[in-house]
């Protein structure tokens, strides 16, 4: 890793508490006039908050069968799929079915098995760096950094937007992926009194 990037990344560090990112994305330094500029995407945890407590009828869903009351034949299922709605969801009519519809079905004692809803993806802050640093010219060695919070997206939305932006900007250099563990690596030794 070069000078400029470890100075960046320290840079971040400065803004962005180091233990809480989980990967940052450095795109190539661009050279314009007597500038030079650069972007990082960065993905932080979110901050630990106190969990909510539980409202009344926020029940988790069932997830053994053995949970689920058995249908004792077609007319219970009837009622209990009238009961839920479920006819206008289907489009079809339950009560066309024969009451004996499943005494012929290898199913016709098997109780429905009702599956959690799947965890959503877990979300990260997602933070944009940059920065400018001025090569030539009365300003020389000036240096600016700023860290802007973005939004809050899972890691597979972030990576797939950051290629999204080098397919885009037609740029042949890869982008540099650092896991929060080699960032925290690479940041140089705090200085000891």
């Amino acid at each position: 890793m070069d000078e400029t990037r470890a100075r960046f990344l320290a840079a971040i560090a400065k803004q962005l508490p180091a233990e809480r990112i989980a990967e940052a994305h450095l795109f190539a330094a661009i050279r314009q006039g007597g500038v030079e500029s650069g972007v990082a995407v960065i993905a932080l945890e979110p901050e630990q908050v106190e969990a909510a407590p539980q409202e009344p009828g926020d029940e988790p869903l069932a997830t053994e069968a053995s949970e689920v009351p058995e249908a004792a034949d077609a007319t219970a299922v009837k009622e209990t799929l009238a009961e839920a709605d479920v006819n206008d969801a289907l489009g079809e009519d339950v009560d066309d079915v024969p009451a004996d519809a499943d005494d012929d079905s290898p199913y016709a004692d098997v109780a429905p098995t009702v599956v959690a809803a799947p965890a959503p993806p877990r979300r990260y802050v997602v933070c944009t760096a940059r920065y400018r640093h001025t090569l030539k010219g009365p300003d020389r060695g000036k240096w600016e950094v700023t860290v802007t919070e973005e939004a809050d997206a899972p890691l597979l939305t972030v990576d797939a937007v950051v290629r999204g932006v080098q397919r885009r900007s037609g740029d042949v250099d890869e982008i540099v992926r650092l896991s929060g563990e080699e960032l925290r690596a690479a940041l140089p030794a705090p200085a000891t009194p």
